[in-house]
């Protein structure tokens, strides 16, 4: 008889028993800044609920660059705001693999109005093959004010 011994199916995180991809190991991230108190993989990690903040004020921007190309079917986004009244801007653009552009994804306003209106959940059914890098572009307010982007998660699935 052949038989294998295969990894405690166990120690797989939540997520991946639901289809969201698991960012740490399959891509890299490149931000324009990070709180210390908050930095990226609070967003990008399973397990992690304090999310990403912005060490600085205005526009920010994260770009997840995968390993291979992969094909997305859903993207999740939370963003939280528990401070201050803003209407953030953000932008989802992706990258083919082998190519030069970027390709708009979405473009969405939300208005926060704590405590009332102070979460913002989007989850969008897309088809990107061959997606070579994702990048989110956050406006945190576009009048202009003295605003921190953040951003409590983002997931990507190959699930509709």
């Amino acid at each position: 008889m052949r038989k294998t011994v295969i990894e405690d199916v166990t120690k797989k995180s939540s997520s991946f028993s639901v289809g969201f991809l698991d960012l740490e190991q399959m891509a890299r991230v490149e931000i324009s800044s990070e709180s210390q108190d908050h930095p990226i993989e609070n967003a990008l990690l399973d397990g992690m609920n304090s999310g990403w903040e912005a060490s600085q004020c205005g526009e920010q921007m994260i770009r997840l660059i995968f390993d291979q190309p992969q094909t997305i079917k859903h993207i999740q986004l939370i963003f939280d705001e528990q401070k201050q009244a803003r209407t953030q801007a953000f932008v989802l653009l992706w990258r083919k693999e082998n190519e030069a552009n970027f390709q708009e994804i979405l473009r969405q306003e939300y208005h926060f109005s704590p405590p009332l209106t102070s979460r913002q959940v989007e989850d969008y059914t897309v088809d990107l093959k061959q997606l070579s890098v994702l990048e989110l572009r956050i406006i945190p307010d576009i009048s202009g004010g003295d605003a921190h982007a953040s951003l409590t998660r983002l997931r990507l699935s190959v699930l509709e």
